[in-house]
């Protein structure tokens, strides 16, 4: 089955056709110009003329948000205007569009495609997926069965939260050098050992299109791999969800 995936980030809004049985990207990736604004009105019509326009897509549309999501309902707001929580996104999305659009957390639509077609494909046991960009967004797998909405980013190591510390934005801006980023990430992973004792890290956003330079510099226990689809992983997850809910087989083998 073909969905149209769509992520909304910080460097705007992208997407790609994606075959959901599969996990292959169909069509080419269309991005809007960076976000001024990521108030409601604003995302809206970026989606509209993404959706509607460059796409002509009339179909599934998943749609992975910077935000804790449950059913469709934006529940906090540390990356997007406030003025998103609690607003029904799925509703919006599909009014503005006219498709049914579903809606779930970057992170976890990141996790879901590596999980099914990626780096932890038939992994059992817990895995960690670490989206390491502006910020640092996460997404935990037992028996890969998703626990929705984690935000290990906000968890704090000597009084910051990591990603102040170690995310891609506090990369550029402190000019950090590939062995000084993995000593940011090698402690935030000995942290994340030391509470989950996971079978495998994985690790996407920003950092995933780096994982050459800086992956060989940690010196963790655990395997980490790099997410398989880069940053187009959130896409991926995304359609796949739009696609099981298209065909009304629901998430229940996905979420613990």
């Amino acid at each position: 089955m073909k969905a149209l995936g769509i992520d909304i980030g910080s460097f705007g809004i992208k997407g790609s056709i994606v075959d959901t049985q599969k996990g292959e990207i169909l069509s080419d990736r269309y991005s809007t110009p960076p976000l001024e604004s990521s108030a409601p009105h604003k995302i809206l019509s970026q989606i509209h003329q993404l959706v509607n326009k460059k796409f002509a897509w009339d179909g599934p549309v998943g749609c992975a948000f910077p935000a804790p999501v449950s059913h469709g309902i934006v529940l906090s707001s540390e990356r997007i205007d406030k003025a998103w929580v609690d607003a029904d996104a799925a509703e919006l999305f599909s009014e503005i569009t006219g498709n049914a659009v579903t809606v779930i957390n970057d992170s976890d639509a990141t996790g879901l495609a590596e999980m099914q077609f990626g780096a932890g494909q038939d992994k059992e046991g817990l895995v960690v997926v670490l989206t390491v960009g502006t910020g640092i967004g996460s997404s935990l797998f037992i028996n890969g069965r998703l626990v929705p909405n984690t935000e290990l980013g906000r968890v704090e190591i000597g009084g910051s939260p990591v990603e102040m510390t170690a995310s891609n934005k506090v990369r550029k801006e402190e000019g950090l050098t590939a062995e000084e980023w993995a000593g940011r990430l090698q402690k935030m992973l000995e942290h994340f050992e030391d509470i989950f004792h996971p079978e495998m890290f994985i690790v996407g956003g920003q950092l995933s299109q780096k994982a050459g330079k800086v992956l060989p510099y940690l010196k963790v226990k655990t395997t980490v791999k790099a997410a398989r689809f880069l940053n187009d992983a959130s896409i991926v997850g995304a359609a796949l969800v739009a696609s099981r809910e298209q065909q009304k087989i629901g998430m229940d083998d996905f979420i613990h």
